[in-house]
C-alpha cells in the first residue's frame, strides 16, 4: 500500500514539479535569468560569457550570453539586427530605448526573439535569443513574457 501511494506521488507530482522556471546567474558580466520549465541546461560556455538551454522535443532553444560593446548599447543592438538579417532572419518587430532593446524575426518556419538590456557598468550588455517554431508561437507568449520579465542586471 505504501508504495502504490509513494508511486502515485511521484507520478503526480513530477509533472507539478517540472513546471518551475530555473534561475541562472551570470557572475562574470553580472546579469540574470530564469529559464522556462521544460528546458535542460547546457552548459556555462567556455569564458563564462553564457549559457544555452534546449527543449529538444519542442525543437527550442534559448541562448543567453553578455558581451562589451564598443560605440555604445544602440550601435550594439543596431549590430545585432544586422547580423541577424545576414543569417536571412526577416525582422518583423524591433523596440530600441537607452537601456533595452528587442527585435522579433522569422526565417521559414522559425521564430526568434532577441532581447538585449545595458549592464551596471555601462560598458557591457546581456542578450538572450530564444528560438522555436512558428506553430508553437501561441505557447511562447507566456514564456517571452516571463523571460523579459526576469531578465535583468544584477548587483548593480
Amino acid at each position: 500500500m505504501r508504495a502504490a501511494l509513494a508511486l502515485a506521488f511521484i507520478l503526480f507530482a513530477a509533472p507539478a514539479l517540472a513546471q518551475y522556471w530555473t534561475h541562472y546567474a551570470n557572475a562574470r558580466f553580472g546579469y540574470e535569468i530564469d529559464a522556462p520549465p521544460g528546458f535542460e541546461h547546457g552548459g556555462e560556455s567556455a569564458n563564462g560569457d553564457g549559457q544555452t538551454f534546449y527543449d529538444l522535443e519542442a525543437e527550442q532553444g534559448l541562448r543567453v550570453w553578455g558581451g562589451y560593446f564598443l560605440d555604445g548599447f544602440e550601435a550594439e543592438a543596431a549590430t545585432a539586427v544586422t547580423q541577424a538579417t545576414a543569417e536571412m532572419w526577416s525582422i518583423t518587430n524591433q523596440s530600441l530605448t537607452p537601456q533595452w532593446a528587442s527585435f522579433t524575426a522569422q526565417r521559414d518556419h522559425r521564430i526568434m526573439v532577441q532581447r538585449m538590456i545595458g549592464l551596471c557598468d555601462g560598458a557591457s550588455y546581456a542578450a538572450f535569443r530564444l528560438e522555436f517554431n512558428m506553430g508553437d508561437l501561441s505557447r511562447m507568449d507566456a514564456v517571452i513574457d516571463g523571460l523579459a520579465r526576469s531578465f535583468r542586471p544584477s548587483n548593480c
